[in-house]
């Protein structure tokens, strides 16, 4: 379950599939070795990231995302809980029981929230659509 702008999202099974955990297992390797001499710190789902949007500010903008992987560069957005603020990285593995809608809503609130960098892994087409975050707006 992921808590997207205040409306619960059921995500995918709890138990990914094969090929969803062979292409996070192999992606989460290359990117903590990418950063294993940075300050940088990798994570893997679950791990609770809480995201403050920024262009809205309403009632219902409470976000909780479990990303397949993230990177967080800032130790101070680090506590007992996950991740408190925009991580630079986010990578998402998308699986069957993912919904456009679902996807939609989470793309808009890591592009609100700040989020540096997002990838969404298509297993299944075997292609990434990387979006950068350019004056406020996402770049793919």
């Amino acid at each position: 379950m992921e808590l997207i702008k205040g409306k619960l999202f059921n995500r995918s099974p709890a138990v990914p599939s094969r090929n969803h955990q062979q292409v996070s297992i192999a992606l989460s390797a290359l990117v903590w070795n990418h950063f294993r001499k940075d300050k940088c710190q990798v994570f893997e789902a679950p791990f609770d990231v809480r995201l403050n949007r920024t262009k809205q500010s309403d009632i219902q903008s409470t976000t909780v995302v479990q990303p397949d992987l993230c990177v967080i560069c800032d130790d101070d957005k680090l506590d007992t809980r996950g991740c408190n603020g925009a991580p630079d990285l986010v990578v998402e593995i998308l699986s069957s029981g993912d919904t456009k809608r679902a996807m939609k809503e989470k793309f808009e609130v890591l592009e609100e929230s700040g989020v540096r960098e997002y990838w969404l892994v298509n297993p299944h087409d075997k292609n990434v659509i990387i979006y950068t975050l350019e004056n406020d707006c996402f770049f793919g």
